[in-house]
């Protein structure tokens, strides 16, 4: 697929009419993009320099839980269209539960990843809750305390290569991925200006919660996660450091990620 080709397709499934798009519409054009005969021939002409490198590697960097964040088109406010490098290992910091200003959506291209989908409830276990605001586009998040909260698992869910997934705005969740993987990953319009983080008490997350399960189809409740945590965030007695800031990659590094990608698609 050509470069403006996946543009005109972005624009045509997610800026039909007056309304946000739906997480569904983002799932399937995600999907579509993530195939490898589509996805193989478009990121081989983004790493041969069919793109503005100045303004994707400004825009993409080493994210806090330790995946590469690597922008492929900008279309904003319309749309953010990433890929995502899980190297197989966890982060400084475990994932918050947390959900976005816009709805999203997610392809596994190479690997898996493990989602944990959550909402608030009295018999919860208790957490801190967060409001999220971000410096412009790619500054620095702000964390400002809310207060307390409870919030109960309501399933886990793995996906592996070929599955896709989309999301609304406010579902809370949060990804875990262990193994090297790679993610297409997009952002549509925003629909707030903030987004909701909770941090549990680690003295309450058990064993239990993390083996619970539940089947979900495609187009189901989950997602990767495209935010960094700023601040520094007590809670359960210990303290946690916010992430350093974010250092865009170079651009060799970015072009490397790039070739091996499709090198790995075939192309």
């Amino acid at each position: 697929m050509q470069v403006e080709e996946a543009r005109r397709l972005l624009a045509e499934r997610l800026c039909g009419g007056p309304a946000p798009p739906s997480p569904e519409s983002a799932r399937a054009v995600t999907a579509r993009l993530a195939h490898p005969d589509t996805l193989g021939p478009l990121v081989r002409r983004l790493s041969a320099g069919d793109l503005d490198l100045a303004e994707c590697t400004r825009l993409s960097y080493r994210h806090v839980l330790g995946f590469d964040k690597l922008l492929l088109l900008a279309g904003a406010p319309r749309f953010m269209l990433r890929v995502h490098f899980w190297h197989g290992r966890t982060g400084p910091v475990p994932e918050d539960i947390h959900n976005h200003r816009c709805a999203i959506a997610s392809a596994v291209v190479r690997g898996s990843v493990r989602m944990e989908c959550y909402e608030p409830a009295a018999d919860g276990v208790p957490a801190t809750a967060y409001r999220e605001t971000i410096d412009g586009p790619g500054g620095a998040w702000r964390l400002r305390r809310v207060g307390d909260a409870r919030l109960r698992l309501l399933c886990t869910q793995q996906y592996g290569p070929g599955r896709s997934y989309g999301l609304a705005a406010r579902t809370l969740h949060r990804v875990v991925s262990e193994e090297p993987t790679v993610t297409l990953f997009l952002e549509t319009a925003p629909q707030r200006s903030v987004t909701d983080v909770y941090v549990r008490n680690s003295s309450h997350v058990t064993s239990t919660e993390a083996g619970r399960s539940d089947s979900a189809a495609d187009g189901g409740p989950a997602t990767d996660i495209g935010d960094d945590r700023g601040g520094d965030i007590t809670t359960g007695g210990a303290e946690r450091a916010g992430p350093p800031p974010k250092t865009p990659l170079p651009p060799a590094v970015y072009l490397a990620e790039l070739d091996a990608l499709a090198r790995s698609l075939g192309y």
